[in-house]
């Protein structure tokens, strides 16, 4: 099963939801492979993983796949957590969707160099980069699943037509499967009327699709990316680690 992360505004909890949840995931015993094919390559130093290079050349990552040629087998590591494994991205992605552009089933290059290698997964969760580009397109047609982060602050809707009107451009001609089957409340904050007033506009907007777990607003969650750790790793006792286990839990059951 294939799931991407997505919403084209940028601040909203991708990555922050990728890790974890797919920390999360790998500790119930399900086989998970995170892709982090965002540019900025922020799930990669999340886990630690350093964007090495030897003798000049930069080790292999996600653009090595799509651009290059190369098979996901040459590409994926190890996390370090037992049972999660990863496509690591660097800065040289950035240049993919220029390259794309020439290329010949363009939309479709990062679903025909995973579409055997993921099979090996219970899990497969790609991190998109915030905007609805070549890369995300890529991601899209290569899921079953689109799980939407959304933050409970102002302007949060801000943008949601047009990754609907995407999604469904890509259903109608690329993906039939496709559908956005989740969206996650994030950086929910109790002191403040404006989070329940958001919260309450989301679930009203998307219904059942609204998972029930909320996703606070926690200073560890926000500190753990900094020591390459997941919250499980960095501090398993903060609100935040108990919201991400639990959505990993409504995970479970709603993708079987």
């Amino acid at each position: 099963m294939i799931i991407t992360i997505a919403n084209q505004k940028g601040g909203v909890g991708k990555t922050t939801s990728a890790l974890n949840i797919g920390a999360y995931l790998a500790e119930s015993g399900k086989k998970v492979l995170l892709v982090d094919f965002d540019p900025q390559s922020n799930l990669t130093s999340g886990l630690g993983l350093l964007n090495s290079e030897t003798d000049g050349v930069r080790a292999p990552s996600v653009y090595d796949m799509i651009i290059n040629g190369k098979k996901a087998e040459e590409v994926f590591v190890a996390s370090g957590i037992e049972n999660l494994y990863v496509i690591p991205s660097n800065i040289s992605l950035a240049g993919a969707e220029i390259e794309l552009v020439s290329q010949i089933s363009r939309e479709s290059k990062l679903k025909s160099t995973l579409s055997t290698f993921a099979t090996q997964y219970d899990y497969v969760i790609i991190d998109s980069p915030p905007s609805l580009g070549m890369l995300t397109i890529n991601a899209f047609v290569a899921s079953d699943h689109i799980i939407v982060p959304v933050q409970c602050e102002y302007f949060a809707l801000e943008g949601i037509s047009q990754l609907l009107n995407t999604v469904s451009m890509i259903k109608d001609s690329l993906n039939p499967k496709l559908e956005i089957s989740g969206v996650i409340l994030t950086m929910y904050d109790t002191r403040t009327k404006i989070s329940e007033s958001v919260a309450s506009e989301i679930r009203s907007f998307f219904k059942d699709k609204t998972f029930d777990t909320i996703i606070p607003r926690n200073v560890k969650l926000a500190e753990a990316p900094s020591f390459g750790q997941t919250i499980k790793q960095y501090d398993s006792a903060s609100s935040g680690a108990s919201s991400y286990r639990k959505l990993a839990d409504e995970i479970l059951l709603r993708f079987k």
